[in-house]
């Protein structure tokens, strides 16, 4: 992994965390009501995201980073799927959902291309 000393060094977690903020700062402007619903799940799964990519990093064999990432795309996902629901909805300005949903893009993509080299076994 050259010169990653820590899952802080990684890219993925970095637009993770990116992720995190925007969606504590997105989901301020949903209605109230929504906190114990909606909100609480968007928040869960976008924490999820690097929380996982960290503990599967601290793993020492690739098939156990491959679960870790999983997970993290799994919540990936979900969180895009919230994303939508909300989005569609209007729980908030349309326009206000589009750094979320570049921010999701990118980290899928990130994500699904560390799945495919832990696959390929090209990272140990």
């Amino acid at each position: 992994m050259g010169n990653i000393k820590s899952y802080k060094d990684l890219i993925v977690w970095q637009k993770s965390i990116e992720l995190v903020k925007e969606i504590f700062q997105l989901t301020k402007l949903f209605p109230r009501e929504e906190t114990y619903g909606i909100v609480s799940q968007m928040r869960r799964a976008a924490v999820s995201i690097p929380s996982n990519i960290a503990e599967g990093s601290g793993r020492r064999f690739s098939n156990e980073w491959k679960q870790f990432y999983s997970i993290a795309y799994g919540s990936t996902l979900e969180l895009e799927t919230q994303l939508i629901i909300s989005r569609d909805i209007k729980l908030a300005p349309g326009q206000s959902f589009a750094t979320s949903f570049q921010l999701i893009e990118e980290v899928s993509k990130i994500i699904r291309t560390i799945s495919s080299n832990l696959k390929k076994g090209d990272i140990t």
